[in-house]
């Protein structure tokens, strides 16, 4: 079959990898795509938030299937558009995607469904938000309510903080998504990452992960889109695990249908587990990353019949088969990365690393020009890899960044430090 994927990230380019190795894929085409994705298949030049443009390449390109990668085209409801035009695609209606896009609307949803997470309050501009941190104090977190790159959170442990965030948020800082801020309660506990396929009745999960989203050392610094990964989460316990599906994610997937918008795709639930009580931090509507990577890894090319199962609505007569092995993957960054960072330095090295089931460096930031690899993002390359211990997976996934001469770019040494 045809297979289109949009995006051009480092998750784009690991569902690409898993996707590429199924035999039923015959032709893979990524737009827009990257440097790496470039090397391995077709990519083309697409407005991937146009729905119209995306079912007019599909109906030329004879494409069988699609697989939304990142966040906006959902919101933008390109999903709803393919559908609408007969093609079969994977990832959630712009509607079901709110769970994501606002989260505002996903604490109402947790309020219908008495999901366990933080209590909160949302205000739509700054003079009464501030008013009300005076008034209580801080910790708390405040999120802008809509998509923000993964930039609108901020953890404020003071009050200064905590109005400074506040100001940041009504100040234009995000866009759109900052028309609306919610105030959330500090939540104390460890975050674990967990992705379940739903396809609006029946729900499969398919893994659990960690990730880094600070940028230094020891999870230190300012928060980032994330800094490495690794799969399984220890702290997933499989007693954790049944309680996070039966309190967290079934009565979300109950609740969505009963609206009308029955959840279908990918639901990335990101946890706070306290003494073995799961609530849930925030849902996203597509694969995390760099979660993406790790779980790629481990999956391979069973990845493909699990979302072409999920899109079709027969994930009743679906299965993962895991192998009892783990993944790491670290993220190679531009120097000044959160904040600003150069464009276009050269990346080299990296044709001679090696490329197997157990380890790949997927591309995320990166162009091709001039027959180099250049540097055009803030998060750059994934060292990916995956062993029969984390510690094996952490060994290889560091010898394959210690590989790449890029002089311009920085990692954390420390990924997967709270396992080790």
């Amino acid at each position: 079959m045809n297979i289109l994927i949009l995006g051009s990230g480092g998750r784009e380019h690991a569902l690409a990898w898993a996707i590429q190795q199924n035999p039923k894929c015959d032709r893979l085409i990524v737009a827009p795509g990257n440097a790496g994705i470039e090397a391995m298949c077709e990519v083309a030049t697409l407005d991937i938030e146009d729905g119209l443009a995306v079912a007019e390449f599909c109906h030329e390109n004879t494409v069988d299937f699609v697989v939304i990668g990142p966040e906006a085209p959902l919101a933008a409801g390109v999903a709803d558009t393919l559908r609408e035009a007969g093609i079969l695609t994977f990832g959630p209606s712009a509607e079901a995607a709110r769970l994501e896009a606002s989260k505002k609307f996903t604490k109402q949803v947790c309020d219908a469904a008495q999901i366990p997470t933080a209590g909160w309050c949302s205000f739509t501009s700054a003079a009464p938000a501030r008013d009300y941190i005076t008034s209580v104090g801080a910790p708390k977190v405040i999120k802008a309510d809509g998509l923000a790159a993964g930039k609108g959170v901020v953890v404020a442990m003071d009050e200064a903080t905590a109005l400074a965030a506040i100001d940041d948020v009504f100040s234009g800082a995000f866009g759109e998504a900052g028309a609306e801020v919610v105030i959330e309660d500090f939540m104390t506990g460890e975050e674990a990452s967990y992705f379940i396929l739903c396809d609006g009745k029946t729900v499969l999960p398919i893994g659990t992960a960690q990730d880094h989203k600070r940028v230094g050392e020891g999870d230190t610094g300012p928060n980032t889109g994330g800094m490495g990964a690794y799969s399984p989460a220890p702290i997933m316990t499989d007693e954790v695990t049944a309680k996070a599906l039966e309190q967290i994610v079934k009565p979300t997937v109950t609740e969505m249908a009963r609206r009308g918008t029955p959840y279908q795709g990918v639901l990335y639930a990101g946890l706070m587990i306290e003494d073995g009580e799961p609530a849930l931090v925030e849902y996203n509507a597509r694969f995390g990353d760099p979660e993406c990577q790790v779980l790629m890894m481990r999956l391979g090319a069973q990845v493909l019949d699990l979302l072409l199962a999920c899109a079709e609505e027969r994930l009743d007569e679906a299965q993962v088969n895991w192998a009892d092995d783990h993944a790491m993957t670290v993220v190679l960054a531009t120097k000044g990365y959160p904040g600003s960072y150069e464009k276009g330095s050269v990346i080299s090295g990296l044709d001679a690393l090696p490329e197997s089931s157990t380890q790949m460096v997927f591309h995320a930031g990166t162009t091709a020009a001039g027959g180099a690899t250049t540097a055009t993002g803030g998060r750059v390359l994934n060292a990916t890899a995956r062993g029969a211990t984390l510690q094996e997976a952490r060994d290889r996934a560091y010898a394959l960044t210690e590989a790449v001469d890029w002089p311009e770019g920085f990692y954390r040494t420390d990924i997967g430090w709270r396992a080790l």
